[in-house]
C-alpha cells in the first residue's frame, strides 16, 4: 500500500528535478538504513512517508536491475494489481483492488489510469508501450480523481523518463533472454549542450528467435463458405520485434524557469495477436475443447492452438497479410512539453501533450481454430491533444491552495472485419468475399476540468486539506456496418447509421486529514471519489432485434469511500511499517458482455464494494549494511452489492441461478467480482556488498503470492484460478564505480501459468451439448521462467 516492496537498497524513487543539474546521477551502492523516498502523488514533491496516499514507489535502480520496464513485468511484482494482455477489445484487463475493466469493448476506458510524465494515457493498448530509461514508477491505489482527473476509479500507475544529466553520460546495455531467445539493446546519451540546454537520447530495440508460448496446432483444413482451405499453423509466441526511442530537451534560461520536451515513439511488432490465450477449463467432463475435442484443458503448459488465415482468403481480406499472419502491429507517437516558472511564493506548471497510436491485427478470434473458426482483422488509431495548467502556493502561513485547469481532445477512428467461416460472397465482393460483417466508427471527445485544493496547517503537526474537481465531457460517436453477408442479413443490418452526443457532468470532491503524534509516525484518513467516462462501445454490434443506441452506449463508473492508514519508521529508520484499511462503494461499474439473445454486445453496469486491509514492512538494520527484507499482506473482499439482472455465464443451469428473465438472466448481489483474490502478498530480501575495492555485487529475491479468485465476472465457479505462487530472482556483480556491471535476472522461476483476464470459449456450449455443459474458458495467460543474461557499461 504506502511503502516500496521494491526498493533494492538504492536511492529515491524518483526526483523532481528543478534542473539539469538536479538529475540523478549514476546508481550508488545503498548506505546502511533506510532511504527516503520521494513521491509526486498529490502533483508536488512529498516523501512517501508524509503523503496521505496509499503508493508504492519503484526506484529507477530497481526497475533497471530487475528488468521492470512494462506495465505487465510491474504488475507482476506488485500484490493486488493485475495485468491481462489481449488480442482485441481494449487490449487488456487491468485490475487493482479487484477492481478493473474486461478487455472485449475498445471503448471502456480501464480503471487503473497509466500517467506517463504527468499524462494520462487512457487506453489499453497502452500495454504495447515499452518503458524504459525510468527515472522512477509510482503505483497509487485507490480512486484518483483529485489530481489525476477521470479514469483512474481504481488507481493510477505513473512514470516518469529520465531528464538529461549535469555531466556528459553514456549508458550500453546489452541482454539476451534464454527462453525467448530474446536479443535486446537499450542505449541512452546525455549531454549538457550548453549551462542552460541539456539533451538526452535514448534508444532500444529487441527482436526474438524463440518463443514463450507453444503453438501445437497442426495443419488442418479449414471451412469458408462452401470451400475447404489449408491453413498452417501459426508461430510459437509472441514473435516479439521493437524498436522504440526518446529524445529529452531540457532548458533552464533562468533560476524560475524550466523547460523541458520529451518526444518518443514506438513500433512494436508481434507474430501472433493471441498468442497467450490458454484453454485452462473446458465445459466437457473429459476436460477437452468442445470445437475442438482433439485438444485437452490445461493450465500446466504454456500452450495454445491456432491456425493462419488461409493464404487463399487472406488475399482479398482487408488487412491481412499476405501469409495469413496472425499479426499485431502497433505504432505510437507522443510530444510532452512541461513548463515550470517559480516565483517565490507559487509555481506554476503546464503540461501539454500529443499523443497518437494505431494498432493492427489478424486474429484467430475463436482462439482454438477448428473447422469453421472466427477470424477478424482490425485497424483502429486514437489520437489525443491535452493541456494542463496548475499553481501550487508554498506560503509560510497556515493556508495554501493549488488550483488548475484541463483540457483534452480526443478521436477514436475504428474498422473490423469478421468471418464466421459461412459466407464466400464471390469475387464480385472484393474485399468482402469472405467478408461477414463489417464495421466502422467514431468517437469524439472533449474534456474540460477544473481542480483545487487547499490544505490547512492546523498545527506543526496536524494537516486538514480538501479539494474537488468538476469535469465536463462531451462524446460525438457514429457507428455504421456496411457489410453484412446474406447469411446473417436477418440478424445484423447493413448500412444503419447510428450516431449519438453524450454529454456527462461530474463532481469529485476528496478531504484527507494527517497527523503526525511523534516525527516518525502519521496517521491519515481520507475521504475519496472518483470517475471514469461514460462512452460508446465502438467495437460494439448493430443487431436488428436490439436497439443499438442502448446497445453501444453506456452509464459513466462512479466511486466513494474512505481510506485510513498509519506510516511509520522505527528504530531509527531501521524499520518501516505502514497499515492501511479502505473501504469503496463503485456505482455503475462497466461490465462488458455478449447477449446472444439480441446478438450483440452490451456494456452493462452494477453496483460494488470492495474493502480490505494491506500491510507493508521495509527493514534495512544498520548491523548488516546492505541487508534489506522486504513484504506484504494484503486482504481484499470485493462483491457486487446490485446486479439483480446481471447475465448468466454459458451453459449455467436453472438450479446454478439462472432462472430470471426467462433463463437468461441471474442475480449476483453478494457474488466476487473478476479478478478479485482476497489475500495477497510479497516477500523479497536483498543484499549489497563490496568485493575488494574495485568492485561490488549483490543478490535480490522476491516472491509473491495470491489466493484463488474468478475470472469470470459472472460468477462462474469453474473460471477459478487457483492460489499460485512466483518467485524472482537477481545476481549482480561489476565495478565499484558502476562503470561496468553483469547481471543474471529471473522472472516466474516457478514456472506458473496464471490467468489474469478471460472469457468465454466463443460458440461453446456447442449445440447440442448436454444440459448443463459449460462454457470452455479462455484466459490471458502471463510469461513462463525467464532467465535474462545482461551486461552494461558507462562511459
Amino acid at each position: 500500500m504506502i511503502v516500496p516492496l521494491f526498493l533494492a537498497g538504492t536511492a529515491s524513487a524518483q526526483e523532481q528535478s528543478g534542473g539539469i543539474g538536479d538529475s540523478a546521477p549514476a546508481a550508488q551502492r545503498p548506505e546502511p538504513g533506510l532511504d527516503e523516498i520521494i513521491v509526486s502523488a498529490r502533483k508536488r514533491t512529498e516523501s512517501a512517508q508524509d503523503v496521505p496516499v496509499a503508493v508504492t514507489a519503484i526506484s529507477p535502480e530497481v526497475i533497471a536491475r530487475q528488468d521492470l520496464t512494462s506495465i505487465e513485468k510491474i504488475a507482476a511484482r506488485t500484490p493486488n494489481l493485475n495485468v491481462g494482455r489481449a488480442s482485441n477489445g481494449s487490449g487488456a484487463q487491468v485490475t487493482m483492488r479487484g477492481i478493473g475493466s474486461s478487455s472485449t469493448s475498445i471503448g471502456i476506458e480501464q480503471s487503473v489510469a497509466v500517467v506517463v510524465d504527468g499524462v494520462y494515457y487512457g487506453q489499453g493498448r497502452i500495454i504495447n508501450e515499452g518503458f524504459f530509461d525510468l527515472a522512477g514508477a509510482e503505483i497509487l491505489k485507490g480512486p484518483q480523481a483529485l489530481f489525476f482527473g477521470k479514469n483512474a476509479t481504481a488507481g493510477v500507475i505513473s512514470l516518469t523518463t529520465a531528464d538529461p544529466t549535469p555531466t556528459f553520460e553514456a549508458k550500453l546495455t546489452g541482454s539476451y533472454e534464454f527462453a525467448g531467445q530474446k536479443a535486446q539493446v537499450d542505449g541512452v546519451i546525455s549531454t549538457p549542450i550548453t549551462d542552460t540546454l541539456g539533451l538526452r537520447v535514448a534508444l532500444r530495440g529487441s527482436t526474438m528467435w524463440g518463443h514463450y508460448w507453444r503453438n501445437e496446432q497442426p495443419v488442418r483444413t479449414i471451412f469458408f463458405g462452401g470451400n475447404d482451405f489449408v491453413a498452417q499453423p501459426a508461430p510459437n509466441g509472441p514473435d516479439e520485434k521493437e524498436l522504440l526511442g526518446r529524445v529529452t530537451l531540457k532548458w533552464e534560461p533562468t533560476d524560475a524557469l524550466t523547460a523541458t520536451l520529451k518526444v518518443s515513439g514506438d513500433a512494436n511488432d508481434v507474430g501472433s495477436s493471441s498468442w497467450n490465450y490458454a484453454a485452462y477449463n473446458c465445459g466437457r467432463d473429459d476436460n477437452r475443447m468442445q470445437l475442438t475435442p482433439e485438444y485437452n484443458c490445461s493450465t500446466s503448459d504454456f500452450v495454445t492452438h491456432q491456425s493462419l488465415l488461409p493464404t487463399e482468403v487472406a488475399a482479398s481480406y482487408p488487412y491481412a497479410r499476405s501469409d495469413g499472419e496472425l499479426y499485431n502491429r502497433y505504432r505510437s507517437f507522443t510530444a510532452t512539453l512541461n513548463l515550470q516558472y517559480e516565483l517565490d511564493d507559487v509555481t506554476f506548471t503546464s503540461v501539454s501533450n500529443y499523443n497518437w497510436n494505431n494498432n493492427r491485427w489478424t486474429c484467430a478470434c475463436d482462439y482454438q481454430t477448428n473447422y469453421t473458426p472466427v477470424m477478424a482483422t482490425e485497424n483502429s488509431s486514437f489520437d489525443a491533444f491535452s493541456t494542463e495548467l496548475r499553481a501550487l502556493t508554498t506560503f509560510d502561513g497556515p493556508f495554501n491552495v493549488m488550483a488548475g485547469i484541463y483540457y483534452q481532445k480526443t478521436r477514436r477512428d475504428y474498422e473490423q472485419y469478421v468471418s464466421f467461416g459461412v459466407s464466400d460472397n464471390g469475387t464480385d465482393a472484393g474485399q468482402y468475399r469472405f467478408v461477414d460483417l463489417a464495421k466502422n466508427s467514431y468517437t469524439d471527445g472533449e474534456t474540460i476540468a477544473g481542480f483545487g485544493q487547499l490544505t490547512w496547517a492546523v498545527t506543526d503537526r496536524l494537516e486538514a486539506a480538501a479539494g474537488v474537481r468538476f469535469t465536463h465531457e462531451t462524446k460525438d460517436s457514429f457507428f455504421v456496418q456496411p457489410f453484412v453477408s446474406p447469411a446473417f442479413s436477418a440478424v445484423w443490418g447493413q448500412d444503419i447509421e447510428t450516431y449519438t452526443d453524450q454529454t456527462f457532468n461530474n463532481w469529485s470532491p476528496e478531504a484527507t486529514l494527517t497527523w503526525k503524534p511523534v516525527d516518525d509516525v502519521m496517521i491519515y484518513g481520507a475521504f475519496k471519489t472518483g470517475y471514469k467516462s461514460g462512452g460508446f462501445s465502438n467495437g460494439g454490434i448493430s443487431s436488428l432485434f436490439g436497439n443499438p443506441v442502448d446497445d453501444l452506449t453506456f452509464d459513466p463508473e462512479r466511486a466513494v469511500g474512505f481510506e485510513a492508514g498509519v506510516k511509520s519508521e522505527l528504530f531509527d529508520r531501521q524499520l518501516r511499517l505502514n497499515l492501511g484499511v479502505y473501504s469503496y462503494l463503485y456505482k455503475d461499474l462497466q461490465i462488458d458482455f455478449f447477449n446472444s439473445s439480441v446478438i450483440a454486445f452490451q456494456t452493462l453496469t452494477a453496483n460494488a464494494r470492495t474493502k480490505g486491509a494491506e500491510l507493508e514492512l521495509q527493514f534495512a538494520p544498520y548491523a548488516v549494511p546492505g541487508l534489506q527484507l522486504r513484504g506484504s499482506l494484503n486482504y481484499t473482499h470485493a462483491r457486487y452489492t446490485d446486479f439483480p439482472l446481471a447475465p448468466c455465464y454459458g451453459g449455467q443451469t436453472l438450479e446454478e441461478g439462472c432462472n430470471l428473465e426467462g433463463g437468461t438472466r441471474q442475480n449476483l448481489d453478494g457474488a466476487p467480482l473478476a479478478v478479485a483474490p482476497e489475500w495477497t502478498g510479497a516477500f523479497g530480501v536483498s543484499y549489497d556488498t563490496d568485493l575488494g575495492s574495485d568492485l561490488s555485487a549483490g543478490v535480490s529475491v522476491d516472491s509473491r503470492f495470491s489466493s484463488s479468485y474468478l475470472v469470470s465476472g459472472f460468477g462462474a465457479e469453474h473460471s477459478r484460478q487457483d492460489k499460485y505462487g512466483i518467485l524472482d530472482a537477481t545476481l549482480r556483480i561489476g565495478a565499484s564505480d558502476e562503470s561496468w556491471q553483469l547481471a543474471l535476472i529471473g522472472k516466474n522461476l516457478t514456472n506458473r501459468l496464471y490467468i489474469a483476464g478471460g472469457l468465454d470459449g466463443p460458440n461453446t456450449p456447442v449445440a447440442g451439448a448436454p444440459y448443463g455443459q459449460h462454457a470452455d474458458q479462455l484466459g490471458f495467460g502471463n510469461l513462463p521462467r525467464t532467465v535474462m543474461l545482461q551486461a552494461t557499461t558507462r562511459f
